[in-house]
C-alpha cells in the first residue's frame, strides 16, 4: 500500500455507516440505480443493510481513510453445482467517493477480496461492471481480471 493509503482500513460495514454509503451510491450518475440521499428513502437502505448483515453468504464493507468512509463494496459467496461444486466470490457494488478516486483505494479493496477468497480456498473471484464504465473495465483488467461473460439483466421494478 502506498504511503497515501497507510491510514486506509477495510472493515465490515455497520448500520451507522448507512448515511455515508448512501451518499456514495447517490453520487453515481452512471449506474442508473436510482439511489438518493433523500430522507424518505432511508428505510429502504436500512432494510437492505439488515438483510445483508443477516445473510451468511453476503458481506458489506467500507473503506475508511483517516477514519472517514470513502468507499464501499460487497461480496457474496456462491456455491454452484457446475464445476463440481465450485465456490466463488462475487464482488458487487464497488464504489469510491468521486473526490477520492485515482488514489488506489479501489485496488486495495479488490486486493482485499482476492486475499479473502484465497484464504477461504475459493475457486475464483468474479464481478460484473456496467458496460458504460470503460474506465472501470480498464481498472479491473489491470488488476488481472479478464472479460469472460456477457451479462444480461431484466429490471422488474
Amino acid at each position: 500500500m502506498s504511503a497515501a493509503l497507510d491510514n486506509l482500513a477495510i472493515r465490515q460495514a455497520r448500520e451507522d455507516d448507512i448515511p455515508a454509503l448512501v451518499a456514495i451510491y447517490a453520487s453515481d450518475e452512471l449506474g442508473g440505480h436510482g439511489d438518493t440521499s433523500d430522507e424518505s428513502a432511508l428505510a429502504d437502505y436500512v432494510t437492505a443493510f439488515r438483510a445483508i448483515e443477516a445473510s451468511p453468504s453476503e458481506t458489506l464493507y467500507v473503506a475508511e481513510l483517516d477514519g472517514e468512509v470513502v468507499a464501499t463494496f460487497m461480496t457474496a459467496i456462491l456455491t454452484k453445482m457446475v464445476g463440481r461444486g465450485a465456490v466463488s466470490m462475487m464482488i458487487e457494488a464497488v464504489h469510491t467517493r468521486p473526490d477520492r478516486r485515482g488514489r488506489g483505494i479501489g485496488a486495495a479493496m479488490i486486493r482485499h477480496c482476492i486475499e479473502d477468497a484465497k484464504k477461504r480456498g475459493l475457486n475464483a473471484v468474479q464481478l460484473t461492471s456496467n458496460m458504460k464504465r470503460l474506465d472501470a473495465h480498464r481498472f479491473y483488467e489491470r488488476l488481472g481480471f479478464e472479460k469472460r461473460q456477457f451479462g444480461f439483466r431484466m429490471k422488474l421494478k
